[in-house]
């Protein structure tokens, strides 16, 4: 692996621990708060190749096993990773392969509202409905009530989606940007 990539990688990582470093906001109806990292997975998988992007939050998931306070509120630890929001995280790593094949039907369109409905799918909704199905496991809640639950993100993820989109757009152009999907 070349220098570039590995500093990409790294400072991509060093994004997603800052935007860690915000707390969660508590909704109380589901144990699961409003963070901006997810907003970072996203930015990392508009921005970087798949793989690089998945490797940026591998990492963060690895420092934060280890103990590291890398997750929303200065957070870390396997309790974290095993506890109710762990498969939100874990859909993380399948967000950068998601969003790239779904925007590899698009190579030629440029219609961006269909491209942000795209990325919201892939990034959204799947990470989401894993985020779900994991919740339900993990914390015995029927499955339809973790998923009307998580109905409460929709709209703040929605916002981070756009946000991250915009990012994405505007950094396009500089060297580190390495997906040019959008």
């Amino acid at each position: 692996m070349k220098t570039k990539d590995l500093t990409t990688i790294a400072f991509m990582t060093a994004i997603l621990v800052v935007l860690g470093l915000i707390p969660g906001i508590p909704l109380g109806i589901i144990p699961v708060p409003i963070v901006l990292q997810n907003m970072g997975v996203m930015l990392a998988s508009l921005i970087l190749k798949p793989k690089h992007a998945t490797m940026s939050i591998f990492l963060l998931l690895l420092l934060a096993a280890l103990g590291l306070p890398v997750l929303s509120g200065g957070r870390g630890g396997l309790p974290i990773l095993l506890g109710p929001t762990a498969g939100y995280m874990f859909g993380w790593l399948l967000t950068p392969f998601l969003i790239n094949f779904g925007l590899s039907f698009l190579k030629n369109n440029n219609s961006i509202t269909l491209k942000l409905l795209v990325v919201w799918l892939a990034g959204v909704i799947c990470s989401d409905l894993i985020g779900t199905i994991w919740l339900t496991i993990q914390s015995q809640v029927p499955f339809m009530t973790a998923l009307f639950s998580n109905l409460a993100f929709l709209p703040g993820d929605t916002i981070k989606l756009i946000l991250a989109f915009t990012m994405a757009k505007a950094l396009k152009a500089q060297p580190f940007s390495e997906n040019t999907s959008l």
